[in-house]
């Protein structure tokens, strides 16, 4: 791959984004403090991969996908509480859950292979 968005965990985790902000419901739209967590904890997940990318060795790549990892789990943990608070449907909450589950596998997936490469070296 020659750059950060052909990497299909990149592409995933940037669909999560953009459901994330263009979440409707009122009650969230109106906690600003929530939702702006929700939002840069979906963004960190994008910007930790393309940085990790960018700096061109697998070592700091990795560093930076567990960066990602740790975001994922954040926005697992919000999304807990949006469906308790009624700021998302039980549906949406578990279509997300399984979203992010499926980001934290493929990173973890990632970053396996990555510590291979490395210690084959």
């Amino acid at each position: 791959m020659k750059t950060f968005e052909e990497l299909p965990i990149y592409q995933k985790s940037k669909e999560l984004c953009l459901v994330l902000y263009r979440l409707k419901n009122q009650k969230y739209l109106r906690d600003y403090g929530f939702k702006d967590q929700l939002q840069r904890a979906s963004i960190s997940v994008l910007n930790n991969i393309a940085e990790g990318f960018e700096r061109g060795s697998d070592k700091d790549f990795i560093k930076f996908l567990y960066y990602s990892k740790g975001s994922i789990g954040e926005i697992r943990s919000l999304l807990n509480v949006a469906v308790e608070l009624e700021y998302i449907s039980l549906s949406e909450y578990e279509k997300l859950k399984m979203d992010c589950l499926d980001i934290s596998k493929q990173l973890s997936n990632f970053i396996k292979y990555l510590s291979q490469k490395i210690n084959s070296n």
